[in-house]
């Protein structure tokens, strides 16, 4: 099933990544349109463009981006090639991201940002990316890959086995060769921190929250990526490795974490509203006014193209997303256009959900069972996909209950629909790990997002007049 594939290649994406150098596999949305009369675009132009539209546009911030702009001023005096220029572009995006153009334009995410705890860690991201930038590994990427493209056009032929061969070890070389790169990338990073004045084991520290934040957000506890051993960026715990390796050759320096814990009180924390949000279970969307609530132990995450949910142990997993088609089309022709396959016959049925026209059918696709409902609000078609391993009454009426609690939201939940944010706190005498986090406007494992999102590990605890990062409504 086509529908199916596309189900689960979004609900193996990993809930974060380390930061990388190219767009390759960053983006992929479509340009905004311009004007017949607005002079080209130059190819940078046009990349920035396709990465304000794939991460939510630009975060904008006064104090956050004047301590930004401060850092890289001196990242770059104390850089290989002071000459050069760059701009940082702050992405109002909950991932946890931060990669480079060749022309020098940067970009970290703010969910980036708030997971760091000090001005070095941030300092680290950047001189990473820089790094990236000085190195020119973007040119040489491409380079790589035109290799394989020739090496692929050469293995086309069934019969030819050196040509198949020859791609294997081509692209072997160009994952390795990837890997390569961020390592270099982390050795000049901390080099240019370092001799910035600042603290050199920000990387290793930023790096390990990182996989913190990803192993929580991950059902297994474990990431992804690290079972793609042609992945084109190293493991989180081999760069903790080499970055410390990197830092302990260095001078230390300072953590300046005062004033960055000052930069980032009141930062948005999560989604922004504008593009809907997650509270529990529960999927709200003031823009487009409705909200709709997930079967039981669900745990809901919004992305650029879905709302994805899956529940503990990997057997059930949903995905949202809106559609518009044709306008003399109706909802049962739709749901048969082909772009869902192994419907099952007679499973067809018009019905409602929330008032809503809708149309509901079964299908299936080894290991996995479906329930589809379409629901149409005005030009727009909600498609709701259900997929378990198990199929049996319970679970499907589960299903179609979450589907019929779409609703739309009043005129009173839209406007008080609020960004949560984070809050810089001092611990007070009494304060603990457990109350403390017991404070967050966060639904579940708040201790452990505490402890991750404040650097703190299984064991550590706070003391009176510590400050520390709380997310509050």
């Amino acid at each position: 099933m086509r529908l199916a594939a596309v189900l689960l290649f979004a609900l193996a994406l990993p809930g974060c990544s380390s930061w990388v150098a190219t767009l390759d596999d960053q983006t992929g949305s479509v340009a905004a349109p311009r004007r017949e009369t607005a002079a080209p675009l130059t190819p940078a132009q046009r990349e920035h463009r396709r990465i304000l539209a794939s991460y939510g546009g630009a975060y904008h911030d006064a104090r956050l981006e004047a301590m930004i702009a401060g850092m890289v001023e001196k990242l770059v005096a104390a850089s290989e090639r002071p000459d050069l220029r760059y701009r940082v572009t702050i992405l109002n995006s909950p991932s946890i991201n931060a990669f480079a153009l060749p022309t020098g334009d940067l970009y970290v995410t703010r969910g980036l940002i708030g997971l760091a705890n000090d001005s070095a860690e941030l300092a680290a991201v950047l001189a990473h990316e820089m790094a990236h930038v000085l190195a020119r590994h973007a040119a040489i990427r491409e380079d790589q890959a035109r290799r394989v493209a020739m090496a692929s056009a050469a293995a086309a032929d069934p019969t030819d086995t050196t040509g198949a061969l020859a791609l294997a070890k081509t692209k072997l070389a160009l994952a390795s060769f990837s890997r390569a790169q961020e390592f270099e990338a982390d050795g000049i990073g901390v080099g240019i921190a370092s001799r910035s004045g600042y603290d050199p084991h920000g990387a290793p520290r930023i790096l390990t929250a990182m996989g913190r934040f990803s192993a929580l957000r991950s059902a297994s506890g474990t990431d992804p990526r690290s079972l793609d051993f042609l992945s084109s960026h190293p493991a989180t715990p081999e760069r903790i490795e080499n970055a410390l390796a990197n830092a302990r050759q260095h001078n230390p320096g300072e953590r300046d974490r005062a004033a960055f814990l000052a930069a980032v009180d009141g930062l948005v924390y999560g989604e922004d509203p504008v593009e809907g949000f997650v509270r529990g279970r529960r999927f709200l969307h003031p823009k487009l006014g409705f909200t709709f609530t997930a079967p039981e132990g669900y745990t809901l995450e919004n992305t650029a193209q879905a709302v994805i949910g899956s529940r503990d142990g990997g057997d059930q997993a949903l995905r949202l997303d809106i559609v518009r088609p044709p306008a003399d089309q109706s909802l049962t022709a739709y749901l048969n256009a082909g772009w869902i396959e192994n419907i099952e016959p007679g499973s067809v049925e018009e019905t409602t959900a929330g008032g809503f026209p809708a149309v509901t059918a079964t299908a299936k696709g080894d290991p996995w069972w479906f329930r589809i409902v379409l629901v149409k609000n005005g030009a727009e078609v909600y498609r709701f996909v259900f997929a378990t391993r198990s199929r049996n009454a319970e679970i499907d009426r589960g299903f179609r209950e979450s589907a019929g609690s779409i609703r739309r939201l009043s005129l009173a939940e839209a406007r008080n629909a609020k960004p949560l944010r984070l809050r810089v706190v001092t611990v007070r005498p009494g304060d603990t790990v457990e109350k403390l986090a017991g404070r967050m406007a966060l639904i579940d494992r708040q201790v452990e997002r505490f402890r991750v999102l404040n650097g703190l590990g299984p064991t550590d605890t706070v003391r009176p007049g510590d400050r520390i990062k709380i997310v509050v409504e």
